[in-house]
């Protein structure tokens, strides 16, 4: 597998200017909540970021995280929820093949990281509540006003500022240096003039990657995804496991990955899934649906990319084209044409490419509450004028990695864990098992934040025990 160096030293102690309790290796949402949660706690860190600007895979998403229990959810009056029945939505969407003990770490720390960032930072969530996201049985998914990921970013971004938390960016981390003992003390980094340095720290938290962006590991572990559209960040280079497999350290899930089956084309944009689940359809270029789209927008990428030239057509009428327009990134797509507009099923097969018989036919069977071949039953039909959207199968990023224990330290071939290694984010193995249709909505930021909420609360612990064995 091509990829960039990333190697492991081995020395006693390093020779740096500058040291630190925590070195965090990341700048998205697990890398800027484990240091603001660090900061509440009173330990130093340092994040170190690749990109001139932080933002990695979460600016590209569209900023939704799921969590019960939170204010804000029961502010809305959903009091029925719990880490316990999260969890078990989890699971059911894996198929029972997500790692328990972590799904139950992630379940019962999500609410709380939410709060948290809410109370002592000012994220202000709100609950998207007009409709359900694929496998979630209860309001859940939480997302700042704006409704992107990129104003998630910038609102992290913000908090570290004010919290003072020192951000170094353009500052790509290639080694980690650990003694004898497997014990993590610095690593180095190279900055933009080719030159290295060294930082010393006592715990270091991977908050960095998945290997989406890594072609060969993309075509020898996701060989469905290989011509796939990459629709992640390109630091997705799988940095974490390469460094892992020269530790030694166990991998898990590496057939885990977020699809995306509405990957707007040729514009390059995301559209939201919740039109789908509120009535509309994927049909092929003959004019036919394929699978249920309800059962989630991860598997649909596969599903897309099977059809005849990897295309399929969101169709959906005027009342599903409001809710669409709720969406930024929706909007962003209409801004560059990607929205048709067909007054009639003639008009509609046109724009498709398809017989209008088979496509009325299409049309036709999803009347009348009965369940179509493949279970999933209409509401209502579409009625005229419809809207289309072409669109094809994207990989947004991958769910495998580093193994660890629910306190994220990262573990060892035999399940012993690494002294003050962690990894939490796309570094980690995350909570949808190993293939595509385990991705349960918000699993990505999911694993983000909760693991990285959960890595700050274990890295100060290490620090803390440390300081008090001095």
């Amino acid at each position: 597998m091509s990829a960039p160096a990333r190697t492991v030293r081995r020395a006693a102690q390093v020779e740096a200017d500058v040291h630190v309790a925590v070195a965090i290796v990341g700048g998205g949402a697990c890398g800027l909540t484990a240091a603001l949660m660090l900061a509440d706690a009173g330990i130093d860190c340092v994040v170190l970021e690749r990109d001139a600007l932080p933002s990695g895979s979460t600016a590209l998403s569209s900023g939704f995280i799921p969590a019960p229990g939170t204010r804000v959810q029961r502010a809305h009056g959903v009091a029925d929820d719990s880490a316990a029945r999260f969890a078990a939505d989890i699971q059911a969407k894996a198929h029972g093949r997500a790692a328990a003990a972590l799904v139950d770490a992630y379940a019962h720390a999500i609410g709380p990281a939410l709060d948290a960032l809410q109370a002592r930072h000012g994220l202000g969530w709100m609950l998207l509540d007009g409709f359900l996201y694929p496998g979630h049985s209860v309001h859940r998914m939480h997302a700042l006003p704006q409704k992107t990921g990129a104003a998630l970013m910038a609102a992290l971004q913000s908090a570290v500022e004010a919290a003072g938390i020192p951000v170094l960016t353009q500052a790509v981390v290639d080694t980690l240096v650990l003694d004898a003992h497997d014990r993590v003390v610095g690593i180095d980094y190279l900055r933009p003039d080719g030159q290295h340095e060294t930082l010393g720290c006592d715990a270091l938290l991977l908050a960095c990657n998945g290997f989406g962006g890594n072609t060969e590991m993309v075509r020898t572990l996701l060989p469905e995804m290989a011509e796939a559209t990459f629709g992640g960040h390109v630091g997705n280079d799988g940095s974490a496991i390469l460094w892992g497999e020269s530790l030694g350290a166990r991998l898990r899930d590496l057939g885990g990955y977020q699809g995306h089956g509405s990957w707007v084309t040729p514009q390059g944009a995301l559209m939201s899934w919740a039109v789908m689940m509120e009535g509309g359809v994927q049909l092929n270029c003959d004019g036919r649906r394929f699978h249920d789209e309800t059962l989630g927008y991860s598997e649909a990428a596969v599903h897309v990319l099977a059809q005849p030239g990897g295309i399929g057509w969101n169709v959906f009428d005027t009342p599903l084209l409001a809710l669409a327009r709720g969406f930024p990134d929706f909007c962003e797509a209409e801004a560059a044409g990607a929205l048709r507009r067909c007054d009639s099923v003639a008009a509609l097969a046109d724009c498709i490419g398809c017989e209008a018989a088979v496509l009325q036919g299409t049309l036709d069977a999803m009347r009348g509450g009965v369940p179509a071949a493949d279970g999933r039953v209409f509401a209502r039909g579409l009625g005229a004028p419809y809207f289309a959207v072409k669109v094809t199968g994207a990989l947004f990023h991958t769910q495998g990695g580093l193994d660890t224990a629910p306190d994220m330290r990262v573990l060892r071939q035999d399940g012993t864990p690494l002294p003050n290694l962690l990894a939490a984010g796309g570094a980690a193995g995350g909570v949808s098992g190993d293939a595509v249709w385990g991705y349960l909505s918000g699993n990505g930021l999911l694993s983000a934040v909760a693991g990285g909420y959960i890595a700050a609360h274990t890295a100060a612990a290490l620090v803390q025990h440390k300081e008090a064995s001095a």
